[in-house]
């Protein structure tokens, strides 16, 4: 089998093991549950009032949430892709497309990723393994991914223990910093970077900050564990068995938001991994983030029909607005800066 075919085989298989089998990482969640809203009885506002207004990579946005990069390169991540961005652009939220590396090395594939048409004013984002800047990958391939999709910024994954159980993963993370700041510095568009389900600390988060990246999307534990993916896809016995020592690792979601807050007090944050509705969602932005991202259920929804996906979308974001108006947060400064998110 080529490459391509390679590529387009897993592509797939990651879908149907997202879809079809538990692969939940921490027991225990993303860490939301260890936070409680105290209710407001007397909001001293309207909820037809409340304003979830928001903008990301200088384009505006109806709410604060951003669909996960996910898939590409095959054509059911292809109609996957379409139907979340008909979604978005109709919701208003942002959008990440899968890694894009595919669409490079095999143009038959490049329509997977092309959804500008169907999502003409969201933010859009490509995608491409930070791993790939070891391995020839520079700023002339990020700027034809950006070109391809129309994306106005690009976003590396940082998934190693993910490439540790890919039996055909590329484990070379040394030197990425450096050439994630290059990398930042050449580019005409926003770089960001993000984690695939194990957290970014509040170190890491300064360092890349301090790299030059755009934004960071933190993607905790607690949602999709990808070595419980790669563990299904395996054929070495080794890897599978070692894979379940890993089904619990990673920072939990809000200790990744908090902890990057912290340590990155003007930089843009996304909070991602193990989100389950509206209310987390406000969570997250009341304990640093300025964006909520939702991944496996909206794939889940979108694979059945772009009608199902919007209605997952809608559902979020009555959530979210529920959840400020019983806060009394009028609007999403208010939301940040409430006194009314507790521990427990």
């Amino acid at each position: 089998m080529d490459r391509h075919s390679d590529t387009q085989r897993r592509k797939d298989e990651h879908i149907e093991i997202c879809l079809r089998e538990d692969v939940s990482g921490l027991a225990a969640g993303a860490g939301f549950d260890r936070f409680r809203f105290r209710h407001n009885a007397l909001p001293e506002t309207a909820f037809a009032a409340i304003d979830t207004g928001a903008s990301f990579l200088g384009r505006p946005l109806k709410a604060p949430l951003l669909v996960s990069s996910m898939t590409g390169g095959t054509p059911e991540a292809g109609r996957i892709n379409r139907r979340l961005a008909a979604a978005a652009q109709r919701r208003g939220w942002a959008m990440g497309l899968g890694s894009a590396r595919a669409a490079l090395e095999d143009p038959s594939s490049a329509d997977s990723f092309r959804v500008r048409d169907a999502a003409p004013d969201i933010p859009l984002l490509a995608n491409l393994g930070a791993v790939q800047l070891n391995l020839g990958y520079g700023p002339d391939e990020c700027r034809r991914m950006m070109e391809l999709t129309e994306a106005d910024g690009l976003v590396l994954h940082l998934n190693g223990l993910q490439e540790v159980f890919q039996p055909e993963g590329d484990t070379d993370f040394s030197g990425l910093l450096d050439r994630i700041a290059a990398l930042c510095a050449r580019l005409e568009r926003p770089v960001g970077v993000k984690e695939v389900g194990w957290g970014i600390d509040g170190e890491t988060a300064r360092k890349l900050f301090e790299a030059g990246v755009a934004f960071v999307d933190v993607a905790g534990a607690g949602g999709t564990s990808w070595s419980e993916v790669e563990k299904r896809r395996s054929r070495d016995e080794t890897r599978r068995s070692a894979a379940d020592a890993f089904r619990e690792w990673g920072i939990p979601t809000a200790d990744c938001i908090r902890e990057a807050r912290a340590a990155a007090p003007e930089g843009t944050i996304v909070g991602s991994g193990g989100l389950r509705d509206g209310v987390d969602a406000a969570k997250a932005i009341a304990l640093g983030a300025d964006l909520a991202a939702f991944g496996r259920m909206l794939l889940t929804a979108a694979a059945e029909s772009e009608a199902r996906a919007e209605a997952e979308f809608a559902r979020i974001e009555y959530e979210l607005r529920a959840a400020m108006f019983g806060i009394g947060a009028a609007d999403l400064r208010a939301l940040r800066r409430t006194n009314r998110l507790v521990r427990l």
